[in-house]
């Protein structure tokens, strides 16, 4: 059983190609986070998790989401990555989550996807992006592989440098940097509400027809990117950056693997 999450749908792609491959299942987690849905799951597979890396480490919704859920049946545990650049030593808490879980830890695959981090950092454009996709292909086909063939994922790089920022440098970043504050929407916006459909933590609403802000953000990016008239921006930090969303890039499951 595969549980993914996606805040602009690298780690869905990566969920998808995996359940394909090995005819499994998924769980969306953000329609259960957003449902607020912590019923039990029996799986009578073992449990991979795909998720995007927030601040090296795996979302903390998605942590909180997996220790709060009886999940009974599995046996094992893969966790697969999605990152712009690193995951720091994301491996080491995900030992944890295992532990507490009663499931045998298989390990941490880091799969280097587009960037869409763009409160800090600049998303690629649409042909950069189809590049390190195709960049990114062999490294999903080996986690497919090591998780078809019962093995455990190569160990992922653990220096003072990643144990350092997945360390304290993960909660200084969530509670200095990951804010909604900064969010704002221009006369571009038509009060469709996607944004609204697409936040993971009901922490947008609309008020006189215009998105309205909370303050239990998780910096997905899911709102501003997919806003499908590029009305929201992250004060100046997101002008004049590619509003990146995986679907934009029109690269299809199925032709994909007809091409392995």
């Amino acid at each position: 059983m595969i549980f993914c999450y996606s805040g602009t749908g690298n780690s869905r792609y990566i969920a998808k190609r995996i359940a394909d491959a090995l005819h499994d299942e998924i769980i969306d987690l953000n329609d259960r986070i957003k449902e607020k849905n912590r019923n039990p799951i029996h799986s009578e597979n073992d449990v991979v998790i795909v998720v995007p890396t927030y601040a090296w480490r795996i979302p903390r919704i998605v942590s909180e989401w997996i220790l709060n859920t009886d999940i009974t049946g599995a046996r094992r545990i893969w966790f697969a990555m999605s990152c712009g650049s690193e995951i720091g030593n994301a491996s080491d808490y995900n030992r944890q989550i295992a532990d507490k879980k009663g499931l045998e830890y298989m390990g941490t695959a880091q799969i280097i996807m587009p960037e869409n981090y763009i409160a800090l950092f600049n998303a690629p454009d649409k042909e950069e992006a189809g590049h390190i996709v195709a960049k990114a292909e062999p490294d999903i086909d080996k986690a497919i592989a090591y998780i078809g063939d019962g093995r455990r994922f190569d160990a992922t790089r653990q220096n003072l440098y990643d144990r350092f920022m997945s360390g304290p440098v993960n909660p200084i970043f969530y509670k200095l940097i990951v804010k909604a504050g900064a969010f704002r929407v221009d006369e571009k916006c038509t009060s469709c509400g996607m944004c609204v459909k697409r936040c993971a933590l009901n922490n947008i609403e609309l008020q006189e027809g215009k998105p309205v802000w909370g303050k239990v953000c998780t910096h997905c990016m899911a709102c501003i990117c997919y806003c499908p008239a590029e009305a929201i921006e992250y004060g100046r930090k997101s002008t004049g950056k590619p509003h990146y969303t995986f679907e934009e890039l029109g690269i299809d499951l199925f032709s994909t693997q007809a091409d392995e």
